[in-house]
C-alpha cells in the first residue's frame, strides 16, 4: 500500500470521528496543500458539501477576502476583462449560460453605444463642414455685392465665424 493510500485513509478515518461531534447539517472538508505544488494538493469533503459555502466560510472566518493578492482573483480578473473586451469587439462570445455572458453582453453594448456615437460625430462634422462651406460662399456673394470695407454686422460676424469653424 502506497503512502498517499494509507494518508487517505487515514484521513478519512480521521474526518469520519469529527464528523460525528459535528452539528447535525454541518459538513467537513479537509485541505492540505503544498505550496507551488499543485499536483500534490489533496481535498477530502464530504457527500453533499456545496464549494461556495466552503469559500464564504473561509471568506467570514479565515481572512479569505476580496482585499488582497492571489493568483485566483487576478486570473479571474483577466477573464472578467477579456470578457468586456471581446464582447467591445462583438467576437469570441462565451457559451450560453455561462457566467461570463454577463460581462461580454456588457462590452458588446459598450462597443455598440461608441460606434453609434461614432456615427453621430461622424455626420455632424459632415453638416458642420457643409455648413461652412455654405458660410464661405454666402459669405463670397456678399462681399461682391457689399466690399468687405463696407460690411454691416451680420457680414462681420459672419466673417468671424466662419474663421472660428475653421480653426
Amino acid at each position: 500500500m502506497s503512502a498517499t493510500t494509507r494518508f487517505h485513509e487515514t484521513a478519512n478515518d480521521a474526518l469520519v470521528e469529527i464528523s460525528r461531534h459535528l452539528p447535525p447539517g454541518a459538513k467537513l472538508a479537509l485541505v492540505i496543500y503544498t505550496a507551488g505544488s499543485p499536483e500534490l494538493d489533496i481535498v477530502l469533503k464530504d457527500q453533499g458539501l456545496d464549494p461556495d459555502e466552503v469559500v464564504g466560510t473561509l471568506r467570514r472566518r479565515g481572512g479569505l477576502s476580496l482585499d488582497g493578492d492571489n493568483a485566483y482573483k487576478s486570473s479571474l480578473c483577466d477573464v472578467i476583462v477579456g470578457s468586456l473586451a471581446c464582447g467591445k469587439q462583438n467576437n469570441n462570445p462565451p457559451p450560453a449560460g455561462h457566467w461570463c455572458e454577463q460581462f461580454w453582453e456588457i462590452g458588446r453594448a459598450e462597443g455598440e453605444q461608441q460606434a453609434h456615437l461614432l456615427a453621430e460625430l461622424t455626420q455632424a462634422r459632415d453638416q458642420r463642414d457643409a455648413l461652412l462651406s455654405a458660410a464661405v460662399e454666402a459669405l463670397s456673394v456678399i462681399e461682391r455685392i457689399k466690399p468687405a470695407g463696407n460690411g454691416n454686422g451680420t457680414q462681420v460676424r459672419l466673417a468671424a465665424a466662419i474663421d472660428k469653424a475653421k480653426a
